[in-house]
């Protein structure tokens, strides 16, 4: 499947748009991989990035897997004009990942 921020794909025509698409994906910042950090490693700045940038990573897969598994239901092959936003939510260490874009079919 072809996910863009454009609008259009070069070399590929847009026959068909078939809607608004969303994928969400949400979880503890400090996490990766079913591992959460630990208490130590809060206070090392190294390892607090590292677990942050990694949680965070995760995160936006789960929510690019769901954005792809609602074009596919629509019958896309491809989704175009994909923007993301993440969001803190507030008094806790969650972070609420949102990608949406318009699910097409192109040729």
């Amino acid at each position: 499947m072809i996910l863009t921020t454009t609008h259009n794909i070069e070399g590929f025509k847009i026959v068909d748009y078939l809607g608004i698409v969303t994928g969400t994906a949400y979880d503890s910042s400090y996490s990766s991989n079913g591992t959460k950090m630990s208490f130590k490693d809060m206070f090392s700045m190294s390892k607090y990035y590292e677990k942050y940038t990694l949680g965070l990573e995760a995160i936006k897969e789960k929510a690019f897997q769901n954005l792809k598994d609602n074009a596919l239901k629509l019958g896309a092959n491809a989704v175009v004009g994909i923007q993301l936003d993440v969001e803190p939510l507030a008094n806790s260490s969650t972070l609420l990942v949102s990608i949406t874009g318009t699910a097409v079919k192109a040729e």
